[in-house]
């Protein structure tokens, strides 16, 4: 009898980033860069922010304005795990939108989190599409972006201007990796007529028959005036005591005729 063999283990998930020790305040002007590199295993982030010229932004705003801000520092085992090749593939101003994605317009201490107000706007922008939702579970603080969920897994930084938080996935907005809707069409300028549609018929004026019936009622009545001018004599010489009998059925059969064609060619030219 073969000996029982033991079931085979499913390789243990990769350990997030351990975080370093927080970062203590310095002296002088604030580095968001600096700062990263000395709390470590933020390198390619840093990296990101010096390609796209948000690391120069944020110091500029820390050390000229009084404006609070929050990163959430992905770290280097968060960007480990895209693909390869995936930053490179990025547009220049996609990947400025990444950056912009992760950082607050806002000072949010970490007691803050329970009490933030979702949709929670980021520097890319407002909207749906690029806006994180933050949610809390005891001491573990969510962020969705509704392609990523991840938790804050340590404080790196924190003053009374800046807050930096690692998290150990790259936050994807939906701006960049979904595709976007269609522009809406214009509307139609006012006072101006749209162009009918193809094989559209276009309203048109009645016909005006008047014109054709003119002389056709002309010759109608000229040729009734003529046989009434011929029955009437006609009488005149039958009360006389003339003989008219054969003449009168001549002008019975001409009229006749005549009322025929006209008639007939009247009605011929209303269809």
């Amino acid at each position: 009898m073969p000996p029982p063999t033991t079931p085979v283990k499913a390789p243990p998930n990769a350990p997030s980033q351990a975080p370093s020790a927080q970062v203590a305040t310095s002296p002088g002007p604030v580095d968001v860069g600096k700062i990263l590199q000395k709390a470590g295993h933020f390198t390619v982030f840093v990296r990101l922010m010096q390609a796209t010229t948000e690391d120069a932004e944020l110091n500029k705003e820390l050390n000229t304005t009084n404006n609070g801000i929050t990163i959430f520092a992905p770290s280097d085992n968060a960007f480990s795990s895209l693909k390869s090749g995936f930053l490179n593939a990025l547009s220049d101003e996609d990947k400025t939108e990444l950056v912009k994605f992760h950082v607050l317009p806002a000072l949010v201490s970490s007691s803050q989190f329970q009490t933030v107000s979702n949709p929670v706007r980021t520097q890319a922008g407002t909207g749906p599409r690029v806006t994180l939702n933050v949610t809390t579970t005891g001491n573990f603080v969510n962020i969705s972006t509704g392609l990523t969920n991840t938790s804050i897994s340590g404080t790196v930084y924190t003053d009374s201007q800046l807050a930096i938080y690692q998290i150990d996935k790259v936050l994807f907005p939906v701006d960049i990796f979904t595709p976007k809707p269609p522009a809406p069409a214009p509307a139609p300028e006012l006072g101006k007529p749209g162009k009918a549609a193809a094989g559209a018929e276009s309203p048109t004026a009645p016909k005006d028959i008047s014109g054709a019936l003119t002389p056709l009622i002309l010759v109608h009545n000229n040729a009734l005036t003529t046989c009434s001018t011929q029955l009437y004599g006609c009488c005149d010489l039958l009360m006389s005591g003339g003989n008219v009998g054969p003449f009168i059925l001549v002008l019975i059969t001409i009229y006749t005729m005549i009322l025929w064609s006209c008639n007939g060619a009247a009605d011929k030219d209303l269809y």
